[in-house]
Parts: C-alpha cells; sequence; structure tokens
C-alpha cells in the first residue's frame, strides 16, 4: 500500500515557509548596526519595587508651563507548572507620556 505524500508535503512546505521567513527577519536583524544595550542598575530596582497590576497617575508636580504628563506602571508575575518543573514570568514596565506645548 503506498504512503500518501500530498499531506505531508503541504506540513513540509508550511514548515519550510515559516523557517525561511524566520531566517530573513534574522538575517535583516544581523545586518542593522543595533546599539549595545546596558543594565541600568536603578531601573532594575524600580521595577523590582512595583506591586502586582496596573497604575497609571499624572504627578501633579509635572503639571506646569503647559507640560502634561501621564505615568503608568504594570507587573505581572505568574507560575506556570506541568511535570517535572516549570517557570516563573515575572513582567514589568514603566512607561511616561509627556506632552508640551511649543
Amino acid at each position: 500500500m503506498p504512503l500518501p505524500l500530498a499531506p505531508l508535503a503541504v506540513i513540509a512546505l508550511r514548515t519550510g515557509a515559516i523557517a525561511g521567513a524566520v531566517w530573513l527577519v534574522r538575517r535583516a536583524v544581523a545586518r542593522q548596526s543595533l546599539a549595545i544595550g546596558r543594565t541600568d542598575q536603578r531601573a532594575e530596582d524600580a521595577l523590582e519595587d512595583l506591586h502586582d497590576g496596573l497604575a497609571i497617575h499624572r504627578p501633579l508636580d509635572r503639571a506646569a508651563h503647559g507640560v502634561r504628563q501621564t505615568n503608568a506602571a504594570g507587573r505581572m508575575r505568574r507560575s506556570v507548572l506541568w511535570q517535572g518543573g516549570g517557570v516563573e514570568i515575572d513582567a514589568a514596565w514603566l512607561g511616561r507620556l509627556r506632552i508640551r506645548r511649543l
């Protein structure tokens, strides 16, 4: 009995297309001159001090001379467990939006 190769060919083409797209993106990123990043310990400490959830506020001391500022911060900590192990995911971010009249 012959083996049907048509379903396997579709899977192989789809997987090859995805692999090719990933290769092109990696090549494009590698060609760009990316800035070398650095770790700022002050920012790391600020992210560690965040509480779980989302916080948005507008500080009154920044609302002078036509400047409006909104700050946002968020943190999410989750544990994903499976048989034989697991991982802890800790995502935190800080953001600022400042609008000034010229």
